[in-house]
């Protein structure tokens, strides 16, 4: 089945607003931005965001916070370490002024509830987080002699994902570093929407370095590589 979207912007065309989406990378490493750039042109609302960072090292969703589009985000790292670059940070800004609600988790627990959404799995529990302000309004339970937090699996029902090679089927190949979240949340959305540097026939990617199967991809497009100074502070 031939996925391939003619451009950026019909590939992200039908996104409703009240989505919630998934969206790969590492700062800057593995980062859709073309279909974050996309997004904003959209103008969808009342977006939910899931992904590692809000704003640090992330200016491509900036955007989409200056455009008002974003009304919650899940990520890990949501703030700048630096108080003053803090306090210029449009997301920074909006979550202190209750605009938009946050949720942090550690990045192995956020990891898990997208691999349990993936699997098909309700929740889980794990000892991240008890005894700290992560085990507010959490049900706590013990296994073994030792407290536990129910986490709850998450389920986009969008993902964006980056790939350096990919086929026209969806099978995708990252890079390095850049394969970071890409997989899971790809497996895990209803819609996944790839981004691919390098687009080739099926047949021409080795099968054995195929990150993320076709079965998880619903739309391809052919990107080129952005050009950008990388920087997280």
């Amino acid at each position: 089945m031939d996925k391939v979207y003619p451009n950026i912007d019909e590939a992200v065309a039908d996104i409703p607003d009240g989505a919630s989406i998934a969206i790969g990378g590492f700062f800057t490493a593995g980062t859709p931005t073309p279909l974050i750039q996309a997004l904003a042109r959209h103008g969808a609302k009342n977006l939910t965001i899931i992904c590692q960072q809000m704003g640090p090292g992330n200016d491509t969703i900036t955007q989409l916070i200056v455009n008002k589009q974003v009304k919650k985000a899940i990520c890990n790292y949501p703030f700048y370490r630096s108080a003053s670059k803090g306090a210029s940070s449009p997301f920074e800004q909006a979550v202190r002024a209750d605009e938009i609600e946050l949720e942090v988790y550690p990045m192995g627990t956020f990891i898990e509830k997208l691999r349990a959404g993936a699997a098909g799995i309700a929740g889980f529990y794990t000892s991240t987080g008890v005894g700290t302000t992560v085990e507010l309004g959490k049900e706590k339970r013990a296994f073994g002699g030792r407290e536990y937090l129910l986490e709850l699996a998450l389920k986009p029902d969008y993902a964006f994902v980056y790939s350096y090679r990919g086929d026209w089927m969806g099978n995708l190949t990252c890079r390095k570093t850049a394969r970071n979240f890409n997989p899971e949340m790809a497996a895990a959305a209803r819609v996944t929407i790839a981004a691919v540097e390098n687009l080739v026939e099926p047949g021409k990617l080795d099968g054995d370095v195929v990150h993320v199967p076709g079965i998880y991809v619903q739309r391809v497009v052919k990107v080129e590589r952005p050009s950008y100074y990388p920087t997280i502070e």
